[in-house]
C-alpha cells in the first residue's frame, strides 16, 4: 500500500474509532476528532517522541489535548500506538470505571498528560510543561550531555482561545520565549451556539504575533503534508513558541453535519455514521474496526519508543558518570524525592522572635527551603514584595535565562495556576504561586484541577483577612478560606504565628499527593512562647490543644491564624472569671479530619459541646466543629476601609466577644 493511502487509512481509523466510541456511549463529541484526526496523526506518526511502554519516561515529548471534549481522538491515538488502553476500553467510553472518561483525566488513562475539559486550562498546562523542560535543561544539560531535550505539543480550539486564561498564558509564553512549545490551532469556526463569528472575529494569528509567538498561518488541517511541514518549521524555531493555524472542518466526512454546530456535542446517529463511512470510503461495516496494516504501522511507536528510551538511559548513565552530583539531584527531582537534610535549616527558626507577620515568616522559611530543595521554584502575580515570596540569591527566570528559581507571572492569576499545574505535571519541579487571598477566586479553576490531578503545587496567599486594613473590602477576603476548604483534595493551612508557619511549610513540602493552600497575615503577630506551650509540630496533625486552664475545661475555643491570639486572650479572661477553657489551634481542617478518631476526640471531646470558633472570615461552615449548639465569632458581611485594629473592634472579632459567647454557652448549661 502506498504511504499516502496508508496515511489516509490511519486517519480514517482514528476518526471512526472516535465516532464509534461516541455512538456506542450515546454521548460525546464526534465533530472535533473527525476534523482534527489528520493533524493529530501527522504529529503522532512523524514527530512525537514517546514510549507507550513507559508513559512516564522523563524525556518524552508532552502532548496536551486542551479541548478535552475531543477525548475520543486521544483515546484512539493511545490505543493505536500501543498504550495500555485495550479496544474494550474504547467501547466503554464515558462509562463507570472505564479508562476512557468523557474528558481526559490524568492518572486514569495511561498517556494522558493532563486533565483537560475546562477550556484554556490545557493551554496553560502546556506552557508550564514547556517551561519545566527549559528550566531543567538549563540547570542540568552539559556540553555533550543534552539529557533534557524534548518538545511540548498541544491541540487547541476556538473555545480555548476565547477563554481569558489563554491570553494570559500565551503572553507569558511569548515573553519567556518558550521555543520548544508548539500548538496546533483547530480553527474550525464552530462553537456550540453556531459559527464563531457571532462572538469571535479577531485575527488570532495577529494576536499571537503580538504576544511574541512564531505564527504559521493558513495551513489546511486536512493536508497531512502541509501540517507536517508546518510542524517541522515550528521545531526549527528555537526562540519563540509557535502557533500553527490549521483550518479544519468539524465533523469532516459527515454528509449532513460536517461544518455545523450539530456535529459538536451529540452523536452523529446510526444513519449518519453509515453515511460518513460510505462518504470516506470506509468499507468495514462493523464498529471499532482496526485494519491490520494500521495496527502494524501505528504500533511501531512502541518499539521506537523503547529504543529512544534505551538510548536516553545510556546517555543518562554517561551523564551520571561524568556529573554524579547533578545526576543525583536530577534523579531526586524527577522521582519527587526531597534531598537528605532538607529540613535542617528549618530547625530552631523564630525562637525568641519579635512579632512578625506570617507572610514575612513564610518568606524566611521559603528562602531556607530553597537552599535545601533545588526543585523548589515559583513566583507571584506581580506581588512578590507584598507576599514575601522572592527567593534571595536564587536568580530570575526570564530574558532567555531559565536557570533561576524566581518566576514573574505578571498580573495573571488564572494562568499562574494552570502554568504551575503544568510545571508539576512535567515532573522535576515543586512549584509555588503567590497572590492575595482575595484573588484566589481568579485562579480557583486551576486550583480545582490541581487538586483533581493530585499535583504538588503550593499556593501562597497573603493578606488573609480584614487584617489587610485600609485597602478595604475589595481586598479583604471573607468567604475565601471556606471556599477553598470546599475543594476536595486541597489542604488549606492558616498558621497562627511564625513557628506554626514553619510547620505548615514542612507539611506542604512533604505532601506529594495533592496541592496545599496557605493563608498568611499582613499584620504582625506575636510569636508564641513554645517553652510554655506545646510544640508547633501539632500543625502536622491539622489541629491541636494549644493551651488550657485546667484538665477539665468547660468550653473549647477553636481558632485559626491571627485569631488564635484572640482565643488565647479570651481563655485567660475566662480563667479570671472562673470558667475553665481549652484553646485549640486548627490551621488545617483537612489534615485534622484525616487523623484517627481517637486523636480528634482527644482534642475535641464529644462530650464537651460548649464550643466557640473564631476566625476573621465567614462563620458558615464552622458548625462542622462547634455543632448546632455552639457559637461562631467571625464575619457575616464584607469588610471596610480602616486600620486593622479598628476593623476587628467594630466587627466584633475580639477576645471579649469570644469570652462573652463562651460564658453564654457555659451558663446555659450550668
Amino acid at each position: 500500500m502506498a504511504d499516502q493511502a496508508l496515511d489516509q487509512l490511519c486517519i480514517n481509523t482514528i476518526r471512526f474509532l472516535a465516532v464509534d466510541s461516541v455512538q456506542k456511549a450515546k454521548s460525546g463529541h464526534p465533530g472535533a476528532p473527525m476534523g482534527q484526526a489528520p493533524m493529530a496523526y501527522a504529529l503522532w506518526d512523524r514527530f512525537l517522541s514517546h514510549n507507550p511502554s513507559d508513559p512516564t519516561w522523563p524525556n518524552r515529548d508532552r502532548f496536551v489535548l486542551s479541548p478535552g471534549h475531543a477525548s475520543a481522538l486521544l483515546y484512539s491515538l493511545l490505543h493505536l500506538t500501543g498504550y495500555d488502553l485495550p479496544l474494550d476500553e474504547l467501547k466503554q467510553f464515558r462509562q463507570w470505571g472505564s479508562k476512557t472518561p468523557g474528558h481526559p483525566e490524568y492518572g486514569v488513562t495511561p498517556g494522558v498528560e493532563a486533565t483537560t475539559g475546562p477550556l484554556g486550562q490545557g493551554f496553560g498546562n502546556a506552557v508550564g510543561m514547556a517551561l519545566a523542560e527549559r528550566w531543567l535543561a538549563s540547570r542540568f544539560n552539559k556540553p555533550g550531555h543534552e539529557i533534557i531535550d524534548h518538545h511540548t505539543y498541544a491541540i487547541v480550539s476556538d473555545g480555548d482561545l476565547q477563554e481569558g486564561i489563554t491570553s494570559e498564558a500565551a503572553s507569558m509564553a511569548g515573553t519567556l520565549g518558550l521555543g520548544k512549545l508548539v500548538m496546533l490551532y483547530d480553527d474550525n469556526e464552530i462553537s456550540i451556539e453556531g459559527n464563531t463569528d457571532i462572538t469571535f472575529r479577531e485575527n488570532v494569528g495577529q494576536r499571537f504575533h503580538a504576544y511574541g509567538w512564531h505564527v504559521i498561518n493558513n495551513i489546511d488541517g486536512n493536508d497531512m503534508e502541509a501540517v507536517s511541514t508546518a510542524i517541522a518549521t515550528a521545531k526549527a524555531e528555537t526562540e519563540k513558541p509557535t502557533l500553527i493555524v490549521c483550518t479544519t472542518v468539524i465533523g469532516y466526512g459527515s454528509p449532513n453535519k460536517a461544518g455545523t454546530a450539530s456535529a459538536h456535542g451529540d452523536p452523529l446517529g446510526d444513519d449518519e455514521v453509515s453515511l460518513a463511512k460510505e462518504n470516506l470510503e470506509w468499507e468495514p461495516t462493523e464498529s471499532f474496526f482496526v485494519p491490520p496494516e494500521v495496527s502494524v504501522h501505528l504500533g511501531r511507536a512502541s518499539e521506537e519508543g523503547r529504543t529512544r528510551q534505551a538510548d536516553w538511559n545510556s546517555a543518562f548513565s554517561e551523564f551520571r558518570e561524568a556529573f554524579p552530583e547533578e545526576a543525583q539531584q536530577l534523579d531526586d527531582a524527577l522521582q519527587g524525592r526531597l534531598p537528605a537534610g532538607w529540613e535542617d535549616a528549618l530547625n530552631g527558626m523564630f525562637e525568641n522572635s519579635d512579632p512578625i507577620a506570617t507572610r514575612s515568616a513564610s518568606g524566611q522559611v521559603m528562602n531556607a527551603i530553597s537552599k535545601g530543595v533545588p526543585a523548589f521554584l515559583g513566583g507571584s502575580a506581580d506581588l512578590a514584595p507584598s507576599t514575601r515570596t522572592h527567593l534571595s540569591d536564587r536568580g530570575d527566570i526570564g530574558g532567555g535565562n531559565f536557570s533561576g528559581h524566581n518566576l514573574h507571572f505578571g498580573v495573571r492569576e488564572h494562568a499562574m495556576g494552570a502554568v504551575a499545574n503544568g510545571l508539576a505535571l512535567h515532573g522535576g519541579a515543586i512549584p509555588y504561586t503567590a497572590t492575595f487571598l482575595v484573588f484566589s477566586d481568579y485562579m480557583r479553576p486551576a486550583i480545582r484541577l490541581g487538586a483533581l490531578m493530585g499535583q504538588q503545587v503550593i499556593y501562597v496567599f497573603s493578606h488573609d483577612s480584614i487584617g489587610v486594613g485600609e485597602d478595604g473590602p475589595t481586598h479583604q477576603p471573607i468567604e475565601h478560606l471556606m471556599s477553598l476548604r470546599e475543594i476536595p483534595g486541597l489542604v488549606v493551612s492558616r498558621p497562627a504565628d511564625a513557628t506554626e508557619t514553619v510547620e505548615a511549610w514542612r507539611a506542604a513540602l512533604t505532601r506529594q499527593d495533592g496541592p496545599t493552600a496557605m493563608a498568611f497575615t499582613r499584620q504582625n503577630l506575636p510569636v508564641l512562647d513554645r517553652s510554655k506551650l506545646p510544640s508547633a509540630a501539632g500543625v502536622l496533625k491539622g489541629g491541636y490543644t494549644l493551651w488550657e486552664s485546667s484538665d477539665s475545661p468547660q468550653v473549647v475555643l477553636i481558632a485559626t491564624g491571627s485569631e488564635v491570639h484572640i482565643a488565647l486572650e479570651a481563655g485567660q479572661t475566662l480563667e479570671h472569671d472562673g470558667i475553665s477553657s481549652r484553646v485549640v489551634s486548627m490551621p488545617s481542617w483537612e489534615v485534622f479530619d484525616d487523623q484517627p478518631k481517637e486523636y480528634r476526640d482527644l482534642v475535641l471531646p464529644p462530650s464537651l459541646r460548649a464550643r466557640v470558633s473564631v476566625e476573621a472570615g465567614t462563620t458558615k461552615g464552622w458548625e462542622r466543629y462547634v455543632g448546632l449548639d455552639g457559637a461562631s465569632v467571625g464575619m457575616n458581611s464584607y469588610g471596610a476601609s480602616a486600620p486593622a485594629g479598628v476593623l476587628y473592634e467594630n466587627f466584633g472579632i475580639t477576645a471579649e466577644a469570644v469570652a462573652s459567647e463562651a460564658r453564654r454557652l457555659v451558663n446555659g448549661r450550668s
